[in-house]
């Protein structure tokens, strides 16, 4: 998104106040519907003034945003860019980082989601601290990628050889530790932000963290529903928590959904999203959707009831006995703290 109106058009696209991202900042936003629906969760860099990417999950949010300005209310150009981002993410990550770029980047004070530019394998890229982990790591977005992918991956992985770096698909059981959502996966357009644990990106009345009075899309939904939470109304069934469960050691990505219910017996009441094996506490770590009590955490955002137990119903080759559901127990996210606690993380102190 670039142009005159960069700004007020992002601002009125997300839930936080795009007017406090000020230039070579990133933050991680949410875009929701008119019923206030998830549409997706960026991350959000602002690399200019007048400019803005949305690094996304997977959805078309630019056929969106081009169908919100379909009146070209505002002077702003969007675009699909020929930028592709690669993570460095893990407890060499710095080490490697410096070795990648040299005194190109201050690294020792780069802050969490700072921007920086910097050549790659002699290719322009903006570097953010920030990731799909809970990890110390870093993005690479390289600018013209379809011309220079390979002279940035290669020198991405000469810079990795004395760290051993390992070349994977993201590493979801630390996402999963951190609590860290994936679009399509734990959430979508049919949750809203409070069920997934991201209430504290919805202002009320100008009284939220940024102190947002704007108008955006979804706006009277969400903070109606967030005055409903605060005077003990239910404006949903299920909330995202997290938990531990029995059976054997899940070590691949579920393809599906399993289905929860009470613990007394009946019939399914929720579904596990994401979970996997944690290697540290060796043992079972999920999240998933349960029945909402209405409980709220000290800053009136919803949580579930922490040692509430439940029973879950695993494949075949998880269980300890085919057909017969395991015993679950609601925790809270985060199951292993970040090496930067985020909003998210505090808010559901």
């Amino acid at each position: 998104v670039k142009g005159p109106d960069a700004e007020a058009f992002t601002d009125y696209v997300i839930t936080r106040d795009a007017t406090k991202i000020s230039p070579m900042r990133a933050r991680y936003v949410i875009l929701c519907n008119h019923m206030g629906g998830v549409l997706n969760d960026p991350i959000l860099l602002r690399i200019s003034k007048d400019e803005f990417w949305f690094s996304l999950s997977d959805s078309d949010i630019s056929f969106y945003l081009q169908g919100v300005n379909h009146d070209k209310k505002y002077n702003v150009e969007i675009d699909e860019i020929d930028v592709a981002p690669v993570q460095i993410q893990g407890p060499k990550s710095l080490a490697l980082m410096k070795d990648l770029i040299g005194d190109q980047v201050d690294f020792d004070n780069i802050p969490f989601y700072g921007l920086a530019e910097a050549k790659v394998g002699g290719r322009d890229c903006v570097i953010s601290q920030s990731g799909f982990s809970g990890e110390s790591g870093y993005e690479i977005y390289l600018r013209d990628a379809t011309l220079y992918a390979e002279d940035m991956w290669n020198a991405v992985l000469d810079a990795g050889k004395k760290h051993s770096l390992m070349v994977i698909a993201p590493a979801h059981h630390r996402r999963i530790q951190a609590g860290i959502l994936s679009w399509g996966q734990d959430m979508d357009n049919q949750h809203n932000p409070f069920q997934c644990n991201l209430g504290y990106q919805v202002s009320l009345s100008g009284k939220g963290e940024w102190n947002k009075k704007a108008n955006y899309v979804g706006k009277e939904v969400l903070e109606k529903m967030k005055k409903d939470l605060s005077e003990g109304k239910k404006s949903y069934k299920l909330q995202l928590v997290g938990m531990t469960f029995g059976g054997k050691p899940v070590e691949e990505y579920a393809p599906d959904f399993w289905l929860i219910s009470p613990f007394e017996g009946g019939d399914p009441c929720g579904y596990i999203t994401s979970p996997w094996y944690h290697p540290e506490q060796k043992r079972n770590i999920a999240m998933g959707y349960v029945p909402f009590d209405g409980t709220l955490n000290a800053k009136g955002l919803p949580i579930g009831s922490y040692g509430q137990k439940f029973k879950v119903h695993l494949p075949d080759e998880y269980s300890d006995t085919p057909g017969v559901p395991v015993d679950a127990e609601v925790l809270p996210i985060p199951f292993t703290e970040s090496f930067n606690a985020n909003t998210r993380e505090v808010s559901n102190d």
